[in-house]
């Protein structure tokens, strides 16, 4: 288990969104919980995200995404291997995230690991989510700039780099130490010896992504789209213009589905918690039984929640439930859900939980027998 060394209140109020920051020692006597032949190994692998940044003998910046079969670019010099969604595949690697989840859960990406050989790095560049790098095996040369707009461009068809900056945070990172940096502010990081990286991400939509979105919800459920009318049409002169009124009165009935924010529960709950990466998941071959949940609690047994899994609720009606972008009615049993959405790992307090509540009970080994939950 990793403890973060962090005056958490401070970082959110000081610099949470708002500068860069680095963090000595955030984890003392930091262990990497993954070694650079499973980062390699999970390269290998087809439905797992990955890519190989290097330069080529002209010195040009080269990136090729995998699944990749050999390794023989990271036996010079200048060449990183990052892996997406670690967390997803890695229970070790998985545990790195749950030191910063005082961020909440819905905006957590994934953990990103790189390995770089010595000057490896992406080049400089803009990231549009913030991140917590931690340093593990090695040490990296980190440079990071003010907030500012500068040129960007395709330095390769999948490597987007920007412009110089001048340095506001200069720093060579050693094992355990973190940096901090929040959206919009350039940055990069070279190896200077042979060096892992861990990324915890945490992204957010935008206006483009949320529209976007919600105009495919409406397209595949809203059968009954209200049309606009102007049944009060009168006689006017300038039939080349869009009075006020019918402004307003499309602009009503473009909105009229999300009018009130508690309108766009079903549709919000489902779209952040769809898994952005694929899940490792592994459904039990025999399917659980009740009893054998109730058994396995009474024995002590601890259930673990799926890593990259995404669970959530609202504020406004905590009894629905969103699991991996299908919705879950706890009414009767919200207070189950809540539990599974607000701890990684659930024991023995499920008991008290589940035992009088039969629909409560039915609702949990369903999950498990999803794979969405599991036991070891």
């Amino acid at each position: 288990m990793y403890e973060l060394n962090l005056d958490i209140n401070d970082f959110l109020d000081t610099y949470w969104q708002k500068k860069p920051t680095v963090i000595k020692q955030g984890f003392s006597d930091f262990s990497d919980p993954i070694l650079p032949d499973e980062i390699a190994g999970l390269a290998m692998e087809e439905e797992i995200e990955s890519r190989l940044v290097y330069r080529d003998q002209k010195d040009q910046w080269q990136a090729e995404c995998g699944p990749f079969e050999s390794f023989e670019k990271l036996d010079a010099d200048g060449a990183t291997l990052l892996i997406q969604a670690v967390d997803n595949w890695h229970e070790d690697a998985q545990q790195l995230i749950r030191p910063f989840r005082f961020i909440p859960n819905w905006r957590i990406d994934d953990l990103m690991i790189s390995y770089s050989t010595p000057k490896g790095g992406v080049g400089p560049h803009i990231d549009n989510y913030d991140v917590f790098i931690i340093q593990g095996l090695g040490k990296r040369h980190w440079r990071v700039g003010a907030k500012q707009s500068l040129k960007e461009f395709a330095a390769h068809g999948a490597l987007k780099h920007c412009e110089h900056f001048d340095a506001i945070i200069d720093v060579e990172l050693e094992p355990g130490d973190i940096l901090y940096i929040p959206v919009g502010f350039p940055h990069e990081g070279y190896a200077i010896e042979p060096s892992m990286n861990y990324s915890v991400g945490f992204r957010a939509p935008d206006q483009n992504d949320l529209l976007s979105s919600f105009a495919d919800h409406l397209i595949d459920t809203n059968e009954n789209a209200e049309r606009y009318t102007d049944r009060s049409m009168q006689l006017r002169e300038k039939s080349g213009q869009i009075e006020t009124q019918e402004l307003e009165e499309l602009h009503r009935v473009m909105l009229a589905n999300c009018a009130t924010p508690e309108q766009l529960i079903p549709w919000l709950g489902k779209m952040l918690s769809e898994a952005k990466h694929d899940l490792d998941l592994a459904p039990p071959e025999s399917p659980h039984s009740n009893e054998h949940v109730i058994d396995a609690l009474n024995e002590g047994a601890q259930f673990i929640r799926l890593g990259g899994l995404r669970t959530m609720y609202f504020e406004q009606n905590p009894s629905l439930i969103f699991i991996n972008g299908e919705q879950y009615d706890f009414h009767e049993c919200s207070e189950l859900g809540q539990l599974l959405c607000d701890q990684d790992e659930v024991a023995s307090e499920l008991l008290s939980v589940i035992n009088d509540n039969p629909l409560a009970l039915d609702l949990f080994t369903l999950l498990i027998n999803k794979g969405y939950w599991y036991t070891i």
